[in-house]
């Protein structure tokens, strides 16, 4: 018996080992692949960092990957200060502030107020509300090139055309059916018997929301919060159709920086400009990046 036992215990062992080399081997593949993707993915963002500090005559007498030998922060404070931006050579620091003056409001009342639609068409049923967010949810699908000239139109019998408040306007309603069809994922999965509690308690609408609803809804409201700020910040489209001269956006400066350049191009300083206007989206996901991806799956499987 005993040796049958040990002839048993023979066999498995090689069998175990093979198991786990065979597992070790595919972790080191993953991991060989997930670098390889890494550092391809990270590759133009190394090559503008490291342009972007080269003096000019080492960029055009040097090798695109080579570190710099004297490494200069002056095309960083031109492009933020001194840079031709169209006619006028200020910087881009002007319109740094008119896309934060953008964003910030839009991002704030298209959650808030896409956290409230995706609450109403969850807990509180009224009649037809499976066609609102049917036409909520194609919202979602149409392009932007489909709503310029209407939205164009709009903008100019409400006297807003050209100014940072029509692109806070339009960047707040196109950005609505998403952040409704995020918070209906995620309030589908919320309990009903805790609207019902707070109307026992004598809770409204509006108060059973913000005092029961928007404590618990941090991850959809992060989610919200980070598609929101990146589509905004990177916005050319509207920014281009909608703002003029000053008040136009942080990536329409972008491109007027780098296509009114004449004689000779200054690469550093465009790489640095285009650098300062990626830096508040990279610091976004870097920070908050694992939370979008909590707050997406737990919205994800409801509903």
């Amino acid at each position: 018996m005993s040796r049958a036992i040990s002839a048993e215990a023979e066999i498995g062992l090689p069998t175990v080992a093979s198991a786990r080399r065979k597992r070790m081997i595919g972790r080191i593949a993953v991991y060989l692949a997930l670098t390889a993707f890494g550092i391809a993915y990270l590759f133009p963002l190394a090559v503008m960092l490291i342009t972007s500090i080269k003096p000019l005559p080492e960029i055009q007498s040097g090798n695109i990957l080579a570190l710099p030998a004297e490494p200069t922060g002056a095309p960083w404070s031109a492009a933020w200060s001194t840079a031709c931006v169209g006619v006028e050579c200020v910087g881009i620091r002007g319109f740094y502030s008119n896309t934060f003056i953008i964003v910030i409001p839009a991002v704030i009342i298209a959650t808030l107020v896409g956290a409230l639609n995706g609450f109403a068409l969850t807990k509180f049923r009224f009649p037809a509300h499976r066609l609102v967010f049917g036409l909520i949810l194609f919202g979602t699908f149409t392009p932007y090139q489909a709503i310029l000239i209407p939205m164009a139109a709009t903008l100019g019998k409400l006297g807003l055309s050209g100014s940072l408040f029509g692109l806070i306007l339009v960047h707040t309603i196109y950005g609505l059916p998403f952040t409704t069809v995020f918070a209906r994922g995620f309030y589908i999965g919320v309990p009903q018997e805790l609207v019902k509690a707070a109307e026992v308690d004598g809770a409204g609408f509006f108060r059973t929301f913000w005092s029961v609803m928007l404590p618990i809804s941090a991850p959809i409201l992060i989610v919200s919060v980070i598609w929101m700020f990146t589509n905004i910040w990177n916005d050319f489209l509207f920014g281009s159709a909608y703002a003029f001269g000053s008040n136009a956006p942080i990536m329409v400066a972008l491109n007027n920086v780098v296509n009114t350049s004449t004689g000779e191009k200054p690469y550093n300083v465009h790489m640095a400009a285009a650098m300062l206007a990626a830096i508040p989206t990279l610091v976004l996901y870097v920070v908050a990046g694992k939370y979008f991806i909590r707050g997406l799956m737990s919205g994800s499987v409801k509903g």
